[in-house]
Order: C-alpha cells, then sequence, then structure tokens
C-alpha cells in the first residue's frame, strides 16, 4: 500500500511485518562480533562484551526492534537534556563532481526532510521578531521624532515609531516583549535604515569638507 505525505507518496509492505518484528538477535554472533579486532564491529556491539550480559525479562531472547527501541528511547532521552543544533547536508548530484547541482534531485531532498514546509508555516506567520529595546534602537532613526524624550515604556515606544513609519497594520504584531514580522517586512526595514544612514553620512561628509574649505580659504 501508499501512503500519501507531504513529502511525496511512500509505499509500504508488509509481507513478513510479525516475522521481521520478532527476529531475535544471535547472542552468540553478537558476542562474536563484540570480541572483534576491527574498532568499529566491536563497538557496535559491545553491549555483548560482557559476560554478564543479560538475555532480557525472564531470559527470552530480545529482538532486534526491542533493541533498536531501546536506543531509540536512550536517545531522546539525551535530546531532551540537551539543546543540539543540526546541520542539513544537500546532495548536489548524484555523480560527486563539484560545481554540478541538479535542481530535482536537490528540491526534493528539501521537500523530504521538511524544510520547505517548514518554510511556508512561517510564511504563513510571523518568523521575524525583535525585543521593544532593540527595535527602538535600530529604527528610531526612520521616525527621530517619533518618541519624545524622557522615559517612555518600550511597549509604547515601539508602537509609536510603527504609526510613524506607517507600516501595514496586517504585517506586524506588537506582543508583550517583542514586535512580530511578517516575512520581508525587517528585510524593507533594514534597507530603508541603510539609506538614511547613507543620507546622513552624505550630509555629514559635506558639512565637514564645507567647513575645512571655509577655514583653508
Amino acid at each position: 500500500f501508499e501512503v500519501g505525505h507531504y513529502a511525496g507518496t511512500v509505499g509500504y509492505n508488509v509481507d513478513g511485518w510479525l516475522d521481521k518484528n520478532k527476529d531475535p538477535i544471535n547472542e552468540a554472533v553478537a558476542t562474536l562480533f563484540a570480541k572483534s579486532t576491527d574498532a568499529f564491529i566491536a563497538h557496535l556491539f559491545k553491549d555483548y562484551a560482557s559476560e554478564s550480559h543479560a538475555r532480557g525479562k525472564g531470559g527470552s531472547f530480545q529482538t532486534v526492534s526491542n533493541k533498536h527501541k531501546e536506543q531509540l528511547t536512550r536517545l531522546m532521552d539525551t535530546l531532551y537534556s540537551t539543546c543540539p543544533h543540526f546541520v542539513r547536508c544537500i546532495v548536489p548530484n548524484e555523480h560527486k563532481k563539484a560545481g554540478v547541482i541538479e535542481s530535482s534531485l536537490v528540491l526534493h531532498q528539501l521537500r523530504c526532510n521538511g524544510v520547505l514546509e517548514g518554510i511556508r508555516i512561517c510564511r504563513k506567520g510571523f518568523p521575524n521578531r525583535i525585543p521593544f529595546q532593540e527595535f527602538r534602537q535600530r529604527y528610531q532613526i526612520l521616525a527621530p521624532t517619533a518618541v519624545a524624550g524622557g522615559f517612555v515604556d518600550g511597549k509604547k515606544a515601539s508602537e509609536m515609531l510603527l504609526d510613524a513609519m506607517q507600516l501595514e497594520k496586517a504585517s506586524y504584531r506588537v506582543g508583550t516583549s517583542k514586535v512580530f514580522f511578517r516575512a520581508g517586512v525587517l528585510g524593507e526595514l533594514e534597507d530603508m535604515r541603510d539609506e538614511r544612514l547613507a543620507k546622513i553620512i552624505s550630509m555629514f561628509q559635506a558639512y565637514c569638507k564645507g567647513y575645512l574649505m571655509r577655514k583653508e580659504y
């Protein structure tokens, strides 16, 4: 049978399903592998290196699926107790050649590992966020007279700046400690800020050059 996932259609075969999941681990073979001179093989079966290794509850054989479940549980416990960061590796082509990118292959990988789905979800919401204080310090240059001097609450100051910038209400939301923006809005603000800074610096340079020339002549 086939199941239509968001990443595509995946086929499954249930022939011998129960037999596979009842497949016991041959402890004699596992113990032999644990004593292998190959360090990698020995590491894979290190749990069987001890002579006191138990067969499991009630002396029954431990199956491959039970072993996998135990390892998965330990892995999840480790992940929940830490703050892991992942690096997604994309195979550019199937020929192991540098500078060659197969678009269909890359797109398939991005779709299957959930990157495109994550981007789609983020674009529907407010993926960019910035604290009130940082927002005021960084973008007050776009509306310097919007906030009066003296102490002004961070949330109130941010709302005043947003009103002065005349941004569309649907493009942002004001939270309890941060301002949330739709995808692309923060980039537009950065462009506006860069233009404003360039204009200010040009005017400052002009004043300095004018002062130096007047002083010299």
